[in-house]
């Protein structure tokens, strides 16, 4: 293991640990090393699968734009097999598919011409009859692992660091009773946000319930906070939000682990950048990206289940929620360029979720 990498080891008690060496933020190096053995061998939510449903659907799509920006397609052939294949030429690396498109039965690169089968096999390209050892496996697209979970889209580029089950099974498990299949995407509440701040200082923030009535006055107003509670899994962690008594909660089914509990929201977080909120009303899936050595993009797309509960609840208020974390994770980020800081210490009780969090980076950066 390479110095840079044993570096960001946490020790595994809570209790006794420090945090992350702020050289995890800052340094350069370290950022490369977060996008090749952090986000590239992480299953990272790709798209809505929506736009596939029909044989002969084509959608280009960019993994993580500003860091891995990986071009890929998903394509559903003439069988109605999905695959999500590189959108790059094997001949000269032009981008294949610009636009999605419906009843395509082939991929044509419109630079010269290469042709490929919805697959991904190479069929034709011209003037290449004197090509020796032509066509080779190299040149077909290769294909990405790809994973759908109530209609959403799963990738990862790189050998994984675990499963999609390792990943994902505990949400699936525990919210099975949700009817995915019936959330619709809202437009309209869907937003990119950008901020000056390092991407895992956003994550961290969202971990931890601890600043929650300190920044969160709006929010805190919804929650009974003395039964926020905290579940740690492979990697992944739920945080569950309990609704004081006049507020929005689950109307939840018996076959469902809180039965006849108020639940404000199911606070799902799954390595390393993937929120996915359900409230009452539907799901925020935000998508944390970075986008630069101290700069974030956060990707909101909203699901709506029960239009009529919009507005309501720990879920009501999202976009002022959103500027009040912000704020504070830039004001980290500046604290963190001081010479007199280096690191800190967790709460034993309250930030669980980041020392779970900086345990997997460590676990990754070593890989």
């Amino acid at each position: 293991m390479n110095d840079i990498a044993s570096r960001w080891q946490v020790h595994p008690e809570v209790a006794r640990a420090e945090t992350l060496d702020k050289a995890f933020y800052l340094d350069p190096a370290a950022q490369r090393l977060q996008y090749e053995r952090v986000l590239a061998r992480s299953w990272q939510w790709l798209a809505d699968l929506h736009g596939v449903q029909t044989p002969g659907s084509l959608q280009p799509e960019t993994l993580l734009p500003g860091s891995l920006d990986e071009p890929l397609l998903l394509s559903r052939d003439a069988a109605g097999a999905l695959r999500c294949l590189s959108n790059v030429c094997t001949h000269r690396g032009n981008i294949l598919i610009q636009q999605p498109c419906q009843g395509a039965a082939q991929i044509r690169c419109g630079y010269h011409s290469r042709r490929f089968e919805l697959d991904g096999r190479m069929t034709f390209m011209p003037e290449f009859q004197q090509a020796l050892d032509f066509p080779r496996p190299c040149d077909h697209l290769p294909k990405v692992p790809l994973q759908d979970w109530g209609g959403q889209g799963f990738v990862a580029l790189e050998d994984p660091l675990d499963s999609f089950d390792a990943f994902f099974g505990p949400a699936m498990q525990r919210l099975h009773w949700l009817p995915l299949q019936d959330f619709r995407l809202d437009a309209s509440r869907s937003r990119d946000y950008e901020f000056d701040a390092h991407w895992a200082l956003y994550v961290e923030n969202y971990l931890e319930g601890l600043h929650i009535p300190f920044v969160h006055p709006g929010l805190t107003k919804t929650l009974d906070l003395s039964q926020y509670r905290y579940e740690l899994h492979d990697w992944s962690n739920l945080q569950l939000a309990v609704a004081r008594a006049d507020e929005a909660a689950f109307d939840l089914p018996p076959e469902a682990a809180e039965f006849g509990q108020r639940i404000a929201a199911y606070y799902w977080w799954v390595f390393p950048n993937l929120m996915l909120n359900f409230y009452p009303w539907g799901l925020s899936l935000n998508q944390v990206t970075p986008v630069g050595p101290a700069r974030t993009r956060v990707r909101f797309r909203s699901y709506v289940w029960k239009p009529a509960l919009l507005g309501s609840g720990a879920g009501g208020a999202l976009d002022e929620v959103e500027m009040e974390d912000e704020a504070v994770v830039m004001t980290v980020q500046q604290g963190l360029r001081s010479r007199f800081y280096q690191h800190g210490r967790y709460s034993p009780t309250r930030e669980q979720g980041v020392h779970h969090f900086h345990r997997l980076i460590g676990r990754a950066m070593e890989a």
